[in-house]
């Protein structure tokens, strides 16, 4: 066969079956354009490799059964996405009702309590003396990094640090009672 014979072979392969082809993938996966792509590489699948076909081989049945794997193909690749979303749904929706469990556990009345108070503070003695003060400014006096950089003299670099060392002491001290607290602590 010459080249000219070979091609017009392939257009006749395409105009004859194309529609077939697509409705076989279409009806598989749903998807009008992934349908007609997986017929066109599947075509073209059928073009590169048709010098390693046998000469009796049923061009249409072959082309079928690489739209068929492709067609897997495509519907694995589909379920494996939609494990993954419905993955991260699932963990989503766990951290969301883990915050809203938590917010339903903090009591602000006890937040605050003696109890926990004496514990923040037994824990703020324990600190250096730069970093208590730094934090108290932070936490107590709603001053901003910025303030105390320039009323202590330091930058605002050496503030993140100590509050940071701060949170860290406090986070073992509290660390048996409420999740949230820290959180909170933050903000006040």
């Amino acid at each position: 066969m010459n080249d000219k014979s070979e091609i017009q072979e392939l257009a006749n392969l395409f105009t004859n079956y194309q529609k077939g082809f697509i409705y076989f993938a279409y009806s598989f996966i749903g998807d009008q354009m992934a349908a007609e792509d997986i017929v066109l590489e599947s075509l073209m699948n059928y073009w590169e490799n048709r010098y390693k076909l046998a000469p009796d081989s049923n061009i249409r049945a072959y082309i079928l059964t690489v739209i068929k794997n492709k067609c897997l193909n495509y519907l694995q690749h589909q379920r494996t996405r939609e494990e993954a979303e419905s993955y991260i749904q699932a963990s989503d929706m766990w951290e969301l009702n883990l915050h809203i469990s938590t917010l339903e556990a903090i009591n602000p009345g006890k937040i605050f309590s003696d109890e926990i108070q004496k514990i923040v503070d037994e824990a703020l003695i324990t600190l250096p003396e730069q970093t208590r003060i730094i934090f108290m400014k932070s936490r107590y006096d709603n001053l901003s990094h910025k303030e105390i950089a320039e009323q202590m003299g330091l930058s605002t670099k050496s503030i993140e640090f100590h509050i940071t060392k701060a949170l860290k002491v406090l986070r073992i001290a509290l660390k048996d009672y409420f999740p949230g607290f820290l959180l909170l602590l933050k903000l006040f």
